[in-house]
């Protein structure tokens, strides 16, 4: 088999095997293929596309390309969530707690944030001395007594789907659906669980800008994972604003701790219950979403969602007495309101710039070396159709470092849109991608 045979097989339109895609994937990640001639299929996928099969092919070669973790240690049906990613996205925080309260399995890998705010994992690390760096006994084990864990992302993870991605960045051949759906799905499916509940944002703070685009990426990496026989839905969510009112690191862990008292945003405690419900009946602990839901509210009336967190950040290494005294996290020194320039109703928010915003403080990452500043982010006190005088804050920003506040309140303004008319305000949940499979 010859890697120029298979680049004009594509070129000229024709669907590759399933051996052939495996013989393409594994010498790539063995280093048999140089990039060039990668770099030429993923151009030729890029015009020419690929059909489900191949799909599901490129996905499980790129899942089992290195190490697939085994859960079968862990009792019962392992569930998982994954979001494609937006501002103020603090979900997992939340859910976890809120789903293992409920009792069932989440055993959740997590990545660190690179762009506008850090990952799940740079959050937690605001407790302080949680760790993701557990050992796979350990990970198991907390998963078993207390319901729920999260791990870092081994690096032997779907290797090749790291060479593939980078190998993309530069060859201007990322936004390819079937691409998309395969990275994102080979990574869940070494992961290991059973079931997956995905989170595909949708709006100018995600990776798809326009609704069409969010539901064919959820279609297609539903049908991944049904096809790899993990059960899988999807959720699509707006991100035309951020989520919630808090981005930035340690602010977003004090509005994941609010959410689990009952005091959270509307958005957001939402979005936690139209995932958590999916999450419950995945794992066979609720028969339906309205059952779920009512399990959700409980838990989190009756406390016991807050002390599932507690209970979760110490098992990790991190102090407990934070999820109860959330005031105790580290916040900036520096705190400026940003007056609105005129009065009126809130017409619109380009949600990607509010995420830039944080990353000018120092919140995300430029690079995979760059250091997150935990303490900082901004609290928006106005979203999307509220009423706005001249003057009244919009928001308040936490920063360390006087200049950085600075450019972030005037690149702050500019992502504000003010009018005299009302906008209707978005439904949170767009659309529910729920497999024929899923009742059965």
């Amino acid at each position: 088999m010859r890697m120029y045979d298979l680049i004009m097989k594509k070129r000229n339109g024709e669907a590759l095997t399933e051996e052939e895609i495996i013989f393409m994937i594994n010498s790539y990640t063995k280093g048999d293929i140089p990039d060039y001639q990668m770099s030429a299929m993923m151009m030729a996928i890029y015009f020419r596309g690929m059909n489900e099969d191949e799909t599901l092919a490129l996905t499980m070669a790129m899942a089992e390309s290195g190490d697939t973790l085994d859960l079968s240690g862990i009792a019962g049906i392992k569930v998982d969530k994954h979001s494609t990613g937006g501002v103020g996205d603090k979900t997992s925080l939340a859910l976890t707690p809120m789903v293992a309260a409920c009792g069932a399995k989440v055993a959740k890998m997590s990545g660190r944030g690179l762009g506008h705010t850090g990952g799940t994992i740079d959050k937690l690390e605001s407790f302080p001395g949680f760790s993701t760096e557990i050992e796979l006994d350990a990970f198991e084990k907390n998963v078993n007594e207390i319901g729920i864990s999260i791990m870092g992302q081994t690096k032997d993870l779907a290797p090749a789907d790291k060479k593939l991605y980078a190998l993309r960045d530069v060859t201007a051949t990322v936004d390819q659906l079937s691409l998309i759906a395969s990275s994102i799905m080979s990574k869940k499916l070494a992961s290991g669980a059973d079931a997956i509940v995905l989170d595909v944002k949708t709006g100018s703070g995600a990776f798809m800008k326009k609704l069409p685009d969010s539901v064919a990426l959820a279609e297609e990496m539903v049908r991944i994972g049904n096809g790899a026989g993990r059960k899988t839905i999807a959720v699509i969510s707006d991100m035309d604003q951020p989520l919630g009112y808090a981005v930035g690191n340690a602010l977003e862990v004090q509005e994941a701790i609010a959410t689990l008292r009952g005091e959270g945003p509307e958005d957001f405690t939402e979005l936690c219950m139209t995932l958590g419900s999916y999450m419950l009946v995945a794992g066979q602990k609720a028969e339906n979403e309205l059952q779920a839901r009512g399990m959700l509210q409980e838990v989190i009336d009756n406390g016991k969602a807050l002390d599932k967190l507690a209970e979760f950040v110490q098992a990790q290494g991190g102090d407990p007495s934070y999820v109860y005294e959330p005031d105790k996290l580290e916040l900036a020194s520096i705190r400026e309101e940003i007056p609105a320039p005129a009065g009126g109703y809130i017409q619109s928010i380009v949600c990607d710039e509010i995420g830039i915003c944080s990353l000018i403080l120092g919140g995300g990452r430029e690079t995979k070396e760059s250091e997150i500043d935990l303490s900082v982010g901004l609290l928006l006190h106005k979203k999307v159709g509220d009423k706005v005088e001249a003057g009244e804050s919009l928001a308040t920003v936490y920063a360390n470092d006087a200049d950085k506040c600075r450019q972030a309140k005037e690149r702050f303004l500019s992502a504000y849109t003010i009018a005299s008319e009302q906008r209707e305000k978005e439904a949170l949940i767009k659309k529910v991608i729920v497999p024929s499979s899923w009742n059965e």
